[in-house]
């Protein structure tokens, strides 16, 4: 049985970001147990075109290595803008690098995933960002 909406029941929408197509369906999988609403783009690139167009995101969760657009540059440019800056943006990574968490987190990331990402880390996720 899928666990219940969090933040009081209402329906957030987060934005998955991953430029690998299998990781892209684990991360929405475990996004869409918690019965939000979940829009997944292959890259940064498109993910701020997404948001151009409808910038009415409660959350990113974003992978750190992808093409064209590191999910630490996405971060950067999220936080630049007066329109997004307020998203909270995850980074997800299957490599466990202390500096690179540490820049991230820096630089206004509001958690650092290590891969495979877990229930457990998105209920903890939900938890803390959605009270």
């Amino acid at each position: 049985m899928a666990a219940p909406a969090g933040d009081g029941g209402r329906v957030l929408h987060v934005l998955a970001v991953d430029d690998n197509s299998v990781d892209r369906a684990i991360i929405v999988r475990l996004l869409a147990n918690f019965r939000h609403r979940v829009t997944a783009v292959e890259s940064g690139v498109r993910a701020l075109e997404l948001l151009g167009m409808d910038p009415d995101v409660s959350m990113i969760i974003t992978d750190y290595w992808m093409p064209e657009m590191t999910g630490f540059e996405l971060l950067k440019r999220i936080k630049e803008s007066k329109e997004l800056k307020k998203i909270p943006v995850v980074i997800m990574s299957s490599e466990n690098v202390p500096t690179r968490i540490t820049m991230c987190l820096k630089e206004g990331a509001e958690d650092f995933l290590l891969k495979p990402v877990q229930q457990s880390d998105v209920s903890r996720l939900f938890s803390r960002l959605m009270r």
